[in-house]
């Protein structure tokens, strides 16, 4: 009986100190402030480059004891921006980026990323105080990316800052990726910069 009685405290006891640990976790969720969130993009042929922006959505960041843990960003492929040509030029870039060529926009309306793991850097030195990992999915395609980012997360507001390349040929966008194409060859490579801003839900 005593050994019953003995093991029955146990029991509560471990119950008991796990719910409190799992009570001192703070957790909350974050979403985007869109009207200042934003991906910008700077792609590249041998001769000039053309750079850009898109909108981004977020309704689920994840934080947990002050860490971003996961998340989710959608990038609606219709709201591609430029900043680099004339106004009457900008239709024609931004068509043929919307054309299968490239995003293929009428089968493939977003892209997204979705984060796996964030983990803490040693060195400011490489650009950022977190590595963050995830799934990056773009025209049906989805692999995984990691790059060095600066997260500032201050009282119920959260800032995310990171600049890395993307190689747009691995997911399939192959337009004009041979190097025999001169001038006209476009770099398989795209400078990616995210400048996001996030609010307490």
């Amino acid at each position: 009986m005593k050994k019953v009685m003995l093991a029955a405290c146990f029991l509560f006891s471990a119950l008991y100190f796990t719910s409190c640990e799992d009570e001192e976790l703070s957790k909350s969720t974050f979403a985007l402030e869109e009207s200042s969130s934003v991906v910008k993009w700077k792609g590249y042929s041998p001769v000039l480059y053309h750079d850009g922006s898109f909108q981004v959505q977020s309704q689920d960041i994840q934080v947990v004891d002050g860490k971003v843990t996961s998340g989710t960003f959608t990038i609606p492929i219709a709201s591609i921006e430029n900043f680099d040509l004339p106004d009457e030029v900008k239709p024609v870039l931004l068509n043929h980026l919307k054309s299968p060529d490239f995003f293929n926009l009428a089968l493939h309306p977003t892209a997204s990323f979705n984060i796996t793991k964030v983990q803490p850097l040693a060195s400011t030195a490489e650009g950022g105080n977190y590595t963050v990992t995830g799934d990056f999915s773009m025209l049906g395609q989805t692999h995984p990316v990691s790059f060095p980012a600066k997260i500032n997360l201050q009282g119920g507001k959260l800032e995310l800052e990171a600049s890395f390349k993307l190689d747009r040929t691995k997911w399939g966008m192959t337009y004009a990726a041979d190097p025999a194409l001169g001038d006209h060859h476009v770099l398989p490579e795209v400078d990616i910069q995210f400048d996001l801003t996030a609010n307490e839900k």
